[in-house]
């Protein structure tokens, strides 16, 4: 079975980092501008602010796949520094403290980081480029 599954692997991988980055924006849209729920809008120049900024932007770009290294390493740092700040104090496991999402956000975008955008991306869609034919003189 798992060679049967390993043919999808990239198109599995870019569906998981389109849906990772979309759900990521949309913490950024609770934040920033209330919806979807009824959580938001923060204060813009607060540290959920900057939160909400940092996840509506590289959500985009990681699930567009735009500079997704970059972006996921500072959505991956995001969630770390979340879940020490918010979570942490709370308990030393994120089963009890309820920093489980940010603790898999975390892991997830570093993953992402290190795996690069992939296949559906706009990085990828810059790296392929056509080759002209040598002109002779």
């Amino acid at each position: 079975m798992e060679r049967t599954l390993g043919k999808y692997a990239p198109h599995l991988y870019a569906i998981l980092r389109i849906v990772a980055g979309i759900m990521f924006a949309m913490h950024g849209t609770q934040k920033l501008f209330g919806w979807p729920g009824d959580k938001g809008p923060v204060e813009l120049a607060s540290l959920a602010g900057v939160g909400g900024i940092i996840e509506l932007v590289t959500g985009i770009m990681i699930a567009i796949g735009f500079f997704t290294g970059f972006a996921g390493i500072l959505a991956s740092g995001t969630m770390a520094v979340a879940y020490f700040m918010y979570h942490g104090s709370q308990g030393g496991l994120p089963i009890i403290n309820q920093g489980e999402l940010a603790v898999l956000y975390c892991f997830l975008f570093l993953y992402i980081a290190a795996q690069g955008s992939g296949i559906w991306s706009v990085d990828n869609s810059r790296r392929t480029t056509t080759t002209r034919p040598a002109m002779h003189l």
